[in-house]
């Protein structure tokens, strides 16, 4: 095995801009679509050896873990999650032998079926996350929260990481149909939009632009067949308001943008890039018309691939330890050449994923990853 050369922050940004670097940067949960489910971590900490009794939940919804120093090092990640902790914490036993920190605020409630209800949301028995909505347990001033958290971690390690809480002006298959329907009360919301996010980024470039490296816009905008709008109606009534936000966020910063889409979006890339978006994630290369080398060779100059590393959908969930192997070492070939790609998975690591297949997607990510 070659020798690490880099800091993990030097080798994402280096990365970021399509150069090599020692090797290919490794993310695990710096973003709520690059993480792991509370579930799957807990055995995978059980089974590699590791304490149980506090794992915490940032992501009530999906679940997720905060992934620990640990696990960082034992698996060479480069990333870490900005978001701050709860101000205070409550153990909740959803199961079994799986015992969570979750914040003291969760309206956490046994259903009469064996699942559980936090308000409005519902977690069937033996299930693995909520369904709907997206609600937050922070109190106060959030940005100052994860300011504060984002000037430690810059101080105290040397992970790359993101503020995640803005929006890419696309609100799904509803929005997509009012575009038809009634276009000038879409744009008029879109002027909005724009108007709140361009103060939510300014305040987060102010108060801590020097502690992290970018900001993520969060918009879901494919299915597993398609984009959920095409490519015309993006630029019309998208790309506007997406290219003032990156084109405000570059020129006060030197922050790279992360845009979270899932989904077939190859009809969108060129058009996303030309917003000045850098970095694109979580790269479903399961979804229609997504073929990593289709995607490297249209793209690779210009648009950073965070994901597409292993094939969560078919082969992390039903494959063998072996399958995951090969399929991280093929991905791996066709993505990092030239820089332009940060390894992750397509989307969470889902709760029912055995630690076995866990740690050869990782080995495999590593092992795969030197230049």
């Amino acid at each position: 095995m070659k020798k690490e050369t880099m800091t993990s922050r030097e080798r994402v940004l280096r990365a970021v801009s399509h150069k090599e670097a020692d090797r290919v940067p490794i993310d695990l949960g710096m973003h709520f679509s690059t993480g792991i489910s509370a579930f799957a971590y807990y055995n995978l900490r059980e089974y590699l050896g590791l304490d149980t009794s506090r794992i915490e939940m940032p992501d009530m919804v999906q679940l997720l873990a905060r992934v620990d120093d640990d696990i960082i090092e034992r698996f060479h990640i480069d990333t870490v999650l900005v978001n701050p902790p709860y101000d205070g914490y409550v153990r909740w036993n959803p199961r079994g032998r799986y015992v969570f920190d979750v914040p003291e605020g969760a309206p956490l409630q046994r259903a009469t079926d064996g699942g559980w209800t936090m308000g409005g949301l519902r977690m069937p028995a033996g299930g693995f996350f909520f369904d709907g909505g997206w609600p937050s347990f922070h109190t106060g001033d959030f940005i100052a929260k994860a300011a504060a958290n984002a000037e430690r971690l810059y101080k105290e390690t040397d992970k790359f990481t993101v503020y995640m809480q803005l929006g890419a002006f696309f609100g799904g298959i509803e929005h997509a149909c009012a575009m038809y329907t009634d276009s000038e009360a879409v744009e008029e919301q879109q002027e909005k939009a724009l108007e709140h996010e361009l103060s939510h980024a300014g305040e987060v470039i102010r108060r801590m632009g020097g502690y992290i490296q970018g900001i993520a816009l969060n918009a879901d905008l494919g299915t597993q067949q398609s984009p959920m709008i095409k490519p015309d109606m993006f630029d019309r009534f998208v790309m506007p308001y997406l290219s003032r936000l990156c084109s405000f966020i570059h020129r006060n910063s030197d922050l790279k943008i992360f845009l979270h889409s899932c989904g077939s979006i190859e009809p969108l890339l060129g058009s996303i890039a030309e917003c000045g978006v850098d970095i694109i994630s979580p790269v479903q290369i399961s979804a229609e018309n997504m073929d990593p080398a289709v995607l490297k060779g249209r793209y690779g100059d210009k648009l950073t691939f965070w994901g597409g590393g292993c094939d969560c959908q078919h082969v992390l969930s039903g494959g063998t330890p072996e399958d995951v192997r090969r399929n991280v070492g093929r991905l791996m070939e066709t993505f990092k050449p030239g820089g332009g790609f940060v390894f992750n998975q397509v989307h969470n690591i889902m709760g029912d994923v055995p630690p076995e297949k866990i740690i050869a997607m990782l080995d495999a990510a590593y092992e795969n990853a030197f230049y």
